[in-house]
């Protein structure tokens, strides 16, 4: 290779292990080694999302197994940066920096859910403090939102115990039983 065909340096990514105390971990999904437990821990929390999350609906070890083969072609090309959330050895729910077709560009957004026996001590909130870390690392990342249907206060919880903005309200189709049809956009900028 000459040096005008030099290839272009690797593309900024978050990292992909984040090491947080109490044996709490953030890790990229590990593809078909990550399916029985990942679908045993998705099995295990249906009735906890259905309400709040449309891809419960189609819930199968297929659509497990088709949504773990995708992680790593997602992340190399900075479309969606996904992890598992692991407590202690055990996984646990997951997380994640995404691009959606509405992110508004300089923009990535932070989704997460937990095993119900995981809620309440503030797992969700370390997660999306570290996502904000890494999201923030990334040159051309200028905010990070957190999207969620209006009447989903846990998911709510989050963004305001770390300092987001209550930025916008807007109107969408509810796609699971639990959504009310507005969509609560809460905002941090770097």
């Amino acid at each position: 290779m000459t040096p005008s065909q030099t290839p272009p340096p690797p593309r900024p990514a978050p990292e992909v292990r984040i090491e947080l105390d109490g044996g709490l971990t953030l890790r990229a999904f590990e593809g078909e080694a990550d399916l029985p437990e990942y679908f045993r821990t998705v099995d295990e929390s249906v009735e906890h999302l259905r309400p709040w999350m449309p891809w419960v609906a189609e819930h199968s070890r297929e659509s497990t197994a088709d949504f773990l083969a995708g992680r790593a072609a997602l992340w190399a090309s900075g479309a969606s940066y996904s992890y598992a959330i692991v407590l202690d050895g055990a996984l646990v729910g997951s997380c994640g920096l995404h691009r959606h077709d509405d992110t508004p560009d300089g923009t990535l957004e932070i989704g997460y859910w937990l095993h119900p026996s995981a809620t309440g001590r503030g797992l969700a909130t370390r997660a999306a403090r570290a996502l904000v870390d890494q999201a923030f690392r990334l040159p051309d990342v200028t905010a990070v939102e957190i999207v969620h249907d209006a009447a989903n206060h846990s998911s709510a919880a989050v963004p305001s115990r770390l300092g987001f903005t209550d930025h916008l309200r807007r109107p969408h189709e509810p796609t699971a039983p639990g959504e009310t049809g507005e969509d609560r956009v809460w905002r941090l900028s770097r």
